[in-house]
């Protein structure tokens, strides 16, 4: 059986759909997603911001698992970068045999 295991930043998926001009609608995103690749797990690695919970729970009802990290204010900007997560994860459910393929 293959386990596919799908890991995205949050934040350079949003920022890159921006820059194409484009609002990501994260629901059609998922089934999109879900169409394609038959994925055990999607991950959504995200900053963490007081404030946006309605937002979390949004996300998780379109089936994304989120991992988030806490964010830093720098100057007007927020920061929180999951780069170091993302990896950490990949490489433990590598380790512990959770998928034969990743995206």
């Amino acid at each position: 059986m293959n386990k596919i295991n799908i890991y995205i930043d949050g934040n350079n998926l949003h920022r890159s759909a921006k820059e194409l001009g484009f609002q990501i609608d994260y629901k059609k995103f998922r089934g999109w997603i879900g169409q394609k690749y038959n994925p055990t797990f999607v991950y959504l690695f995200i900053g963490l911001v007081p404030g946006r919970v309605k937002f979390y729970e949004y996300l998780q009802t379109c089936g994304y698992i989120l991992i988030f990290k806490q964010t830093i204010s720098v100057g007007e900007k927020i920061k929180g970068n999951c780069d170091a997560e993302l990896v950490l994860k990949n490489i433990t459910d590598f380790h512990t045999n959770s998928f034969n393929s990743c995206i």
